[in-house]
């Protein structure tokens, strides 16, 4: 198979030993553990910049804590030797590469011939998708094939003119194929950030991206197992999995799947969007980042995670009510009352208490600004050095550690959209108690305005909206009820109701208890009050496969009434799975 969208050669590595697949080495103990240690922690080898990426595409996304459950209760990380391929390979149109990479197990099981496609969640690199795609798949024989979607964490230093190369080495602009590199970058633009400085508009792309690493796992098959090939869609069950924008992704797939290469797609709280229904990223985000701050100084938070500080609002809370009451927003002189009105806004726009009390996390980790500035970037396809409303990535310190060995960790430890560690978001402040109020105002004026610029932005979001699958593609949705980031009354309820509205049929699991971060079980006051989504992932793939492999009907199983684990390990009782 010819595959032309490749852009340079396919790194072909072995792994067996005390470097597989599934967790190069480290096993349960070592994902879960302290950072793999770099020998040289200045130029760092191939083989410890996988390593650690692939830990830490594991811990952004699993809860790999003592009390969570996984690989006793759900879950395993076996050691499973194999093959891996990796390319840099590019969308029709794009102006900038992203990265593929394929997994072929020794223990393939040729009876079934499975491959499992997993776009990485979020914006995260090739390996953001290993707890879900990989942790599944691989230990049941079935091969997996990876892609960063256009997004991913090769980040380029403008001031050294460094970027990353296929290997995860930092290298020179000029010397190597990196991952991402700006034109004409000026040496004082800051960090450029694929997702947000591509100009490529990757969004509108992964349904594509999704359907050409189908293609590239294909093609690896037939290399990696030649007495089986060829690989085709026919002779080869297909499974789409993703979670968040990996979820998103799938589903994008599956509505512009027209040659019927999927078999199946399970798609975990996506963040998918509807035309004339839910709401978009950009707009619930933006909304958050202005709005959510000054609604968490309301009474019914005061127990909520994050939500207090000392047992009181957070200052910066405080702060946004008085901003908004400024600007004559909140009309009520009082700090609670100005609160409680700000918490009725969110509600009267859809917001679920539930929802909000858990984006409360997001909001003290200040995702949301730092997600609508990317998001903002990368629809106004602006490029390095002229994100909108004035923000920028920047290098920052880190206490104790030199420049060059912070810069070399970006790759296998960054999430995509900075804040990372060394890389700070800059530009949109004030010198007041509100600081953050400039950017957010100027972020959310991108959607409520009627200007030229605001028009661009409406339009690219407009080009999001998701494709109707085919007619007999199974598919099966599971989100969070209580879902902060990605709430399912925006995204996955408006989706599966317009599926069974166009005559389809999705199974759909609207979990109870279940928020977007499973690593964030971890944090105290998290995993005391809410349950894992990954398993539920995992059964609606077991289920997928057993109908993609052998035939089996498709269960249409009610939705589990899983329970809070408290301060007790988690149990199987807990999650209300059945055998």
């Amino acid at each position: 198979m010819t595959l032309e969208f490749l852009v340079g050669p396919v790194r072909r590595t072995a792994h067996r030993g005390r470097d597989d697949l599934l967790s190069a080495g480290l096993g349960l103990v070592g994902l879960a553990g302290l950072p793999v240690r770099f020998d040289d922690p200045v130029r760092p080898t191939p083989v410890e910049l996988r390593r650690r990426a692939i830990q830490t595409g594991w811990k952004g996304i699993a809860d790999l804590g003592p009390l969570g459950g996984f690989g006793r209760v759900y879950g395993q990380v076996p050691t499973v030797p194999g093959l891996e391929y990796s390319a840099f390979a590019r969308v029709p149109g794009a102006r900038h590469p992203h990265r593929v990479l394929c997994q072929v197990p020794d223990g393939f099981d040729a009876a079934a011939r499975c491959l499992v496609v997993a776009p990485a969640s979020g914006s995260r690199g090739i390996y953001g998708a290993m707890a879900l795609g990989g942790g599944w798949a691989l230990p049941r024989g079935c091969a997996v094939a990876y892609t960063d979607k256009g997004a991913g964490s090769g980040y380029f230093d403008c001031a050294t003119g460094t970027g990353v190369a296929l290997d995860g080495t930092r290298v020179e602009a000029g010397r190597a194929l990196l991952e991402f590199e700006p034109r004409a970058a000026p040496a004082d633009a800051g960090i450029a950030v694929k997702h947000a400085h591509s100009a490529d508009h990757p969004e509108a792309d992964w349904g594509r991206h999704v359907l050409q690493a189908v293609e590239f796992g294909l093609a690896m098959l037939d290399e990696a197992l030649p007495a089986l090939a060829p690989f085709t869609p026919d002779n080869t069950r297909i499974i789409a999995v993703g979670t968040s924008n990996g979820g998103a992704a799938v589903l994008q797939a599956a509505g512009v799947d027209h040659a019927g290469w999927l078999d199946g797609v399970v798609a975990l709280e996506p963040n998918v969007q509807v035309a004339g229904h839910g709401r978009a990223l950009y707009d619930f985000a933006s909304e958050a980042a202005l709005w959510l701050p000054a609604a968490l100084g309301a009474g019914r938070f005061a127990a909520v995670p994050f939500a207090r500080v000392a047992g009181v609002p957070a200052p910066t809370w405080l702060a946004r009510g008085a901003s908004l009451h400024a600007r004559g927003l909140l009309p009520q002189p009082e700090p609670a009352a100005q609160a409680e009105a700000a918490l009725e806004r969110l509600l009267a726009t859809g917001w679920e208490a539930a929802a909000l009390a858990t984006a409360a996390s997001s909001t003290a980790f200040d995702l949301w600004r730092a997600v609508a500035a990317t998001y903002a970037s990368a629809y106004l396809r602006a490029g390095v050095g002229a994100m909108p409303c004035g923000f920028a990535f920047r290098a920052s310190e880190v206490p104790g550690v030199p420049a060059p060995a912070v810069r070399a960790a970006w790759w296998p430890d960054g999430s995509g959209i900075p804040p990372n560690p060394g890389i700070a978001l800059s530009g949109g402040l004030q010198a007041a108690a509100d600081p953050a109020l400039p950017g957010v105002l100027a972020l959310r004026n991108l959607w409520d305005g009627s200007d030229a610029v605001a028009l661009r932005l409406h339009a690219a979001v407009d080009v999001l909206a998701v494709g109707l699958p085919r007619a007999d593609l199974p598919v099966w949705v599971v989100h969070g009820a209580e879902d902060g980031l990605i709430p399912a009354a925006f995204t996955s309820d408006p989706y599966v109701a317009w599926l069974r509205g166009q005559g389809r049929t999705p199974r759909y699991w609207r979990v109870p208890h279940a928020q977007h971060f499973d690593a964030f079980l971890q944090l105290p006051g998290f995993g005391d009050r809410y349950v894992p989504l990954l398993p539920y992932g995992y059964r609606a793939l077991d289920a997928m496969y057993a109908h993609a492999v052998a035939g089996t009907p498709l269960p249409d199983p009610p939705t589990p009434q899983p329970r809070p684990r408290g301060t007790a390990p988690l149990t199987a009782t807990m999650l209300d799975l059945q055998a």
